[in-house]
């Protein structure tokens, strides 16, 4: 399980390897708070589209050989987002980083799901998604640091290393297993996850936590800068430490296992908004402690979503993963774009009001749907 772990903490170290210096960026190119935070957009919306592409390959030809090829084909446009000379260009490698992703993202989910949950249940899952904050520590904070002594294009450069090592581990430790698919054409399993509802309202919850996380942390870098807290970039990055809350992903997963992913969910909805409500004061005591909460939160709330994309479908998961990674990715970019336009106007309160607007939705869905199948069995 280690092999194939660092692949997954190596895809989201770059994921998100420019969101710590998104002002850095602003400055570097001339632009915008909003127009920084499309580096953030453009990889997800990217991913959102692979992930079509990707999910019926890892059903068709295997998980490993996606996940491996994935990896691997990430190495380029890591490269060349580094050595980009144009805010365009960058833009453009940041996308074809977002293209490779899937690989690893929509296999992801079900090799944990065949490979690992027979043997440790939910745990499986938290295991995958702390792997993923460790990545996510490592895009932020280290790359954060680094830049403040070797400048950014270093700093997000170096990330090239961690995606080739695992694809070289990951080629020689995965084990392939066998995949369950249903008979038809390459698109068939999609095409029937589309109508899935139980599959839809897991999306709807993961999103709306990505959602959330992604405005939250990309623009608090901004507010960390203005008075009263007058932060400096490499200080201000610290705020991302508080990803190591995703180490509880393990204890999360086997919670879902004992009360059911949907009242984990509802829950994590509930600490996310009371965090949001937290960081509005400026007091940094009061932002961290908010933050804190919006991310253990996050957590805990897509750790019970990917529990849900698993219970969804016996069969096709590589399809069910594409449609889950799809929606969740392309609704989701919204959040390093929308809270953007929210700060420019409203500041911090703009940024708040988004994240409260996108778990009000997943509340919601989470709720009716609980009251639809109650009604049904009564």
């Amino acid at each position: 399980m280690t092999a194939f772990l660092l692949g997954a903490a190596a895809m989201f170290a770059v994921t998100y390897s420019t969101q710590a210096i998104l002002p850095e960026l602003g400055r570097s190119f001339d632009v915008s708070p909003a127009e920084a935070g499309l580096t953030i957009s453009v990889v997800v919306l990217a991913l959102a589209g692979g992930a079509w592409v990707w999910g019926p390959f890892s059903d068709r030809y295997g998980r490993k050989r996606s996940i491996v090829l994935a990896s691997t084909l990430l190495v380029p446009p890591a490269v060349g987002a580094a050595l980009a000379p144009t805010f365009g260009l960058l833009l453009a490698f940041r996308t074809l980083q977002g293209l490779c992703m899937p690989g690893l993202l929509t296999a992801g989910v079900p090799y944990v799901a065949e490979a690992f949950a027979p043997r440790i249940g939910g745990r499986a899952m938290g295991y995958y998604v702390a792997a993923l904050v460790a990545g996510g520590l490592i895009g932020r904070v280290g790359v954060a640091l680094l830049a403040d002594v070797a400048g950014w294009r270093w700093a997000i450069g170096v990330l090239a290393i961690l995606p080739l090592s695992a694809a070289v581990v990951m080629q020689r430790s995965l084990i392939d297993l066998p995949v369950a698919t249903t008979r038809g054409e390459t698109f068939s399993g999609i095409r029937r996850q589309v109508r899935n509802p139980g599959l839809l309202k897991a999306t709807v919850t993961g999103t709306a936590f990505f959602f959330t996380f992604v405005g939250c942390f990309s623009y608090v870098v901004y507010r960390l800068e203005r008075p009263p807290f007058d932060l400096g970039p490499a200080a201000g990055s610290l705020v991302f430490v508080l990803w190591i809350l995703g180490a509880a992903g393990p204890l999360l997963g086997r919670l879902a296992d004992r009360i059911g992913w949907e009242r984990l969910g509802l829950l994590a909805l509930a600490l996310a908004a009371l965090g949001l409500a937290l960081s509005l004061p400026a007091s940094l005591p009061s932002l961290v402690l908010g933050l804190a909460l919006v991310t253990l939160a996050n957590f805990g709330g897509v750790t019970a979503a990917q529990l849900g994309v698993s219970g969804a479908a016996a069969v096709d998961r590589g399809a069910a993963s594409a449609v889950y990674f799809s929606l969740y990715y392309g609704i989701g970019s919204l959040g390093g774009y929308l809270p953007g336009l929210a700060w420019e106007r409203y500041g911090w309160d703009g940024v708040a009001i988004t994240g409260f607007a996108a778990l009000a939705v997943a509340g919601a869905v989470l709720l009716l749907a609980g009251a639809l199948r109650g009604s049904s069995r009564a």
